[in-house]
């Protein structure tokens, strides 16, 4: 039997027990390595916030519709941060992928059927760590973020919360030859991001964050700014502190009314431009050249290169059996974690001496 990570109902999770698939023609078997969590989109589903669960989504016409059919409790094998190894093919033309380490999206589970034709570009280099496999999609949602922010050599840009993805698009922004500057309540986080290269660290409940802003930049303001935290209040503050005429991004994602918007204030005085970034697309002057397979090969080669750094985000990798644990810690005490990634026991993820915590509470 294969085990699976299921969200029971809000703030229940458990670990189950599945049937082991088997692959056919043309087909796949991947054991799982690694699965990241992801402390924005999994806890939305952990807290019981998350739309899908109290509204329907209609494909065809992008909208949630009232009186649908939403998407009700368990969900099982929820994730998109994964690392597995072939071990079996269900084609002899697919044997070359035996072995082979590849990243990819199937949720927390101990392993999966994928067409080879989806693990062929996802295969990681001979020799690459795989636990950096768990940044591939992540990373793709914060270069798109990035993307849509139309960074310029030379520009300030103001990133709102130093999670894993603000931490990334921190680090991609100040690669486009921008001034980042970095905000966020936990201390631990913006000392972070500043060892990976932001210029400045701001704390929300103590700096005025527009006013800090201006200070830095002639009283202009940033002529960018990525929101990637999914707080109201963050959105609001990230308008306030965009230059005259400017774009905000805002790609984290937002829970419930956003009662904390002044809409009326600074958003109309100063001509803001608020473009929502979801890894669903691309920029439309984007679209014929990138895809979210490019945006996800493009992170994990910068990383290859050493111009990305990600390992530093891992501060958890814990037994998947513990993956319950692992939610209750995010959702409780989200200031004592980055990156948590569920070890399923078949590699060494992380170098000897690595800085990271083998359990939960620790």
């Amino acid at each position: 039997m294969g085990r699976a990570f299921r969200f029971s109902a809000p703030r229940r999770a458990e670990v189950v027990d599945v049937e082991d698939p088997s692959p056919g023609p043309g087909e796949v078997l991947l054991a799982t390595v690694a699965s990241g969590i992801s402390a924005g989109t999994e806890l939305t589903v952990y807290r019981g916030s998350n739309p899908y669960l109290t509204t329907a989504w209609d494909p065809r016409r992008r909208l949630f519709v009232p009186g649908g059919e939403p998407r009700p409790y368990p969900w099982d094998a929820f994730g998109y941060e994964e690392v597995g190894r072939v071990t079996g093919v269900g084609s002899d033309e697919d044997r070359d992928l035996l072995g082979r380490v590849a990243w990819g999206t199937w949720g927390h589970r101990s392993s999966v059927v994928r067409p080879a034709s989806y693990v062929r570009p996802r295969i990681l280099p001979v020799g690459a760590r795989p636990v950096v496999g768990v940044f591939a999609k992540i990373g793709a949602i914060a270069l798109n973020a990035v993307l849509d922010a139309d960074v310029h050599v030379g520009e300030d840009v103001v990133v709102f919360g130093a999670g894993v993805p603000g931490q990334v698009v921190a680090q991609l922004a100040r690669l486009n030859g921008a001034r980042v500057t970095v905000v966020d309540l936990v201390p631990a986080r913006r000392e972070l991001a500043l060892a990976l290269g932001a210029a400045a660290a701001l704390d929300p409940a103590s700096d005025d964050v527009a006013e800090a802003v201006r200070a830095a930049t002639d009283d202009r303001g940033a002529d960018v700014v990525i929101e990637m935290s999914g707080s109201h209040q963050a959105l609001q503050e990230a308008v306030r502190t965009a230059a005259y005429s400017s774009r905000v991004v805002a790609a984290g994602f937002l829970q419930g009314p956003g009662t904390a918007l002044r809409l009326g204030d600074e958003f109309h005085h100063n001509r803001i431009a608020i473009v929502g970034s979801q890894i669903s697309g691309v920029a439309p002057h984007l679209q014929h050249r990138w895809s979210e397979l490019r945006m996800s090969d493009a992170v994990l080669a910068l990383e290859r290169e050493g111009r990305l750094r990600l390992e530093e985000l891992i501060t958890h990798v814990v037994d998947a059996e513990e993956a319950p644990a692992a939610f209750a810690m995010l959702d409780s005490a989200p200031q004592a974690a980055l990156q948590v990634v569920l070890d399923y026991g078949t590699d060494e993820l992380m170098p000897p001496g690595a800085a990271v915590q083998r359990a939960v509470g620790r």
